[in-house]
């Protein structure tokens, strides 16, 4: 229900939704079981910090992760970041947990752009990771072995995914609008035994072969034993000067049954992640069996309410770590809804055709599409039922106030807008959503059970309010086991525990709100530090990309006159010219509604912003350009020749 004092919430759960979600069940069972006192959520979150150990077991039976074993001991060193260790005797399989559903209801729900839909059912999908399963082992895959996947969103990804990890097998994959670089400098760190590709992909009404780069990949890595290709553009694609087999001919010989789930300790390595890359040479980060199945497991069941048959969507490719995210809703036994392809192909609203075609109840995406949409001046509340529709979640960067404005006035009124912060860091997230409170404009709604954030100032103090780094105080079990080729652990510790001693900094300028909920601010090492006064970019950005002219702006601070000046660079729509009047509109605007301090000393406009092949823009890059520094790695890019706007601006003084 919508909230109609202004200064009140934006939406509050209607108190029968509340009491039937899981949250709500898992907090009787807490109450029942170790005989506290829990009012809510903020009662629970404390209770989940002071108690980790009853919490992550209370957790495993809620959920009930199946497993050969779980042991006594659920944590030991806990003292230690990093190096504790969770459930150290529990042995299990990932897959195992994911296939627990062997019925006729559907599984995966598959759409691509140019209309094309398939569905596998539960039992379906079983036979399929099956058959593939029997195809590693034969191939002599097994525990600790590589598996790489350079494919779209396909349910072919799904399955290889869960194959590899059948056979306790690591996996690691990039979307197909990698370049040749940026896979080999992901691939060839890690160095896979087996590659699956596609023959290609569709992207804004475009046929993009795959087969041409996944060649020059495949003669890179001199330890690959394999290339297997998955049909996509065409049923029996062109295979000739490849050394590689069609998926089909891959699993032919073996017929579907029961999977040799090979069970491993709760510890060992699941998936490889990657940084974005644009500093170096992209970070391998490792991630666990467990840790990143309880992770998964909590934030779908309790933070977003995902019961069985409930259907889950986001928009992601394969090499972000929210389609990772996503898989792992198979052990909640909801229905995955996967598309590729561009997300305004057509008329801009194909994603919510899918909503409304697919019955979609959990709607995942970037706060950069629902700002997108609201400057196409999209109202899906018009054009579309999203009857289905109660959550929508929102990550990859900082959701704006007026963005949360646009989803309750012109997407759906009544839906939970859970904006979600965390990343490929941990797999998961810091701080989300909670189905039985409010939510309040421009706010997430709370710290996620069991992580124990924090805000410090530049000294390490806590902070009850006020603006700082965001960090977590206490080990959770979906931290990183380690980087890949890192055997001392001296790049693991150096990413997150140098600044602050036993103490996880994660990189993110934040502030508690008085609701108990967080706004984040932007990346502290972008942070601007004019005369000494700490800024984040999101501030300006909610301004300025609040004007019809911008489309999107980057801030970055430029060294001047032995201080920092604030310089703004802004795409403008087509036809739009910055003129004087429209700087003076800009400048207004940011000194108004934010403080006099935050105005650009400068204002450029540029034909395009630089961003990651994941979408995020890169303001260390353009700060590093403008500078006359050189960009470490322009691989990790999706548009490097947009750098190309920020050098020798003559408005900067260079």
């Amino acid at each position: 229900m919508r909230a109609t004092d202004a200064a009140g919430p934006l939406w509050t759960p209607p108190p029968a939704r509340a009491a039937a979600t899981n949250l709500a069940a898992f907090m009787d069972g807490v109450r029942r079981r170790h005989g506290v006192d829990i009012a809510g959520y903020d009662d629970l979150h404390r209770w989940s910090i002071e108690r980790p150990q009853a919490f992550w077991t209370e957790l495993w039976d809620f959920c009930g992760i199946v497993a050969e074993s779980r042991g006594a001991r659920v944590v030991e060193d806990f003292d230690r970041m990093p190096g504790a260790r969770w459930f150290p005797d529990a042995r299990l399989n990932f897959a195992e947990n994911l296939l627990r559903r062997r019925d006729d209801g559907p599984a995966l729900i598959f759409r691509d752009e140019s209309g094309r839909r398939r569905s596998l059912s539960h039992r379906r999908l079983h036979d399929e990771v099956s058959r593939l399963a029997q195809a590693l082992a034969a191939c002599g895959v097994g525990p600790g072995d590589r598996v790489a996947g350079f494919l779209p969103n396909l349910p072919e990804t799904a399955i290889a995914m869960l194959a590899a990890a059948a056979r306790g097998a690591v996996w690691s994959s990039c979307s197909p609008d990698f370049g040749i670089k940026g896979v080999m400098d992901r691939f060839g760190q890690i160095a896979p035994k087996l590659l699956f590709t596609a023959d290609g992909y569709r992207y804004g009404g475009k046929r993009l072969d795959s087969l041409a780069r996944a060649k020059a990949i495949a003669g890179q890595l001199p330890d690959l034993e394999g290339l297997i290709v998955v049909p996509h553009l065409d049923p029996a694609p062109a295979l000739e000067g490849l050394d590689a087999v069609p998926l089909a001919d891959f699993v032919a010989p073996y017929a579907p049954g029961d999977i040799d789930f090979v069970r491993l300790p709760f510890n060992d390595p699941l998936y490889i992640l990657y940084s974005s890359g644009t500093t170096g040479v992209p970070k391998c980060i490792v991630h666990g069996i467990g840790g990143t199945l309880i992770q998964h497991l909590k934030e779908h069941r309790l933070h977003c309410d995902i019961k069985p048959g409930s259907r889950v969507f986001y928009f992601t490719t394969c090499g972000w770590m929210m389609w990772n995210w996503l898989m792992s809703a198979l052990a909640s036994e909801a229905t995955l809804v996967l598309y590729d392809g561009s997300p305004f192909h057509d008329d801009g609203a194909v994603l919510f055709d899918l909503a409304d075609s697919a019955g979609i109840n959990v709607f995942g995406t970037s706060a950069k599409f629902i700002d997108a949409c609201d400057k196409a001046g999209l109202e899906p509340a018009r054009s579309h039922s999203l009857a289905s529709v109660d959550t929508i979640l929102s990550t990859g960067s900082p959701l704006r106030p007026e963005g949360f404005d646009y989803v309750y006035e012109r997407v759906k009124a009544d839906v939970c807008l859970a904006s979600m912060s965390g990343g490929t860091d941990l797999i998961g997230c810091f701080v989300g959503g909670n189905p039985t409170g409010p939510v309040w404009r421009g706010e997430i709604q709370a710290p996620a059970l069991g992580m124990k954030v924090e805000v410090f100032d530049d000294d390490g103090a806590p902070l009850d309010r006020g603006k700082g780094e965001l960090v977590c105080t206490a080990p959770f079990p979906s931290m990183p086991i380690g980087f890949w080729a890192d055997p001392d652990g001296a790049r693991y510790r150096a990413a997150y525990f140098d600044t602050y001693p036993n103490v996880w900094r994660h990189g993110d300028y934040v502030a508690f709100t008085e609701h108990g909920g967080m706004v984040i601010y932007g990346r502290s090492d972008a942070v601007l530090n004019p005369g000494g006064v700490r800024i984040g970019t999101a501030e300006i950005y909610r301004e300025v990309e609040r004007l019809d002219e911008v489309v999107e702006g980057l801030v970055i601070g430029q060294e001047w006159d032995g201080d920092t000046r604030v310089v703004l660079f802004v795409k403008l729509r087509e036809g739009a010219t910055l003129d004087d009047a429209l700087g003076a509109r800009i400048k207004r605007r940011i000194r108004e509604n934010a403080t006099p301090r935050h105005v650009p000393a400068r204002i450029v406009q540029v034909a395009d912003i630089p961003r990651t092949i994941s979408g995020k823009i890169v303001e260390l890059a353009v700060r590093d350009v403008v500078h006359g520094r050189p960009v470490k790695n322009i691989d990790a890019l999706a548009n490097p020749e947009a750098l190309d706007h920020f050098k020798d601006r003559p408005e900067l003084g260079r």
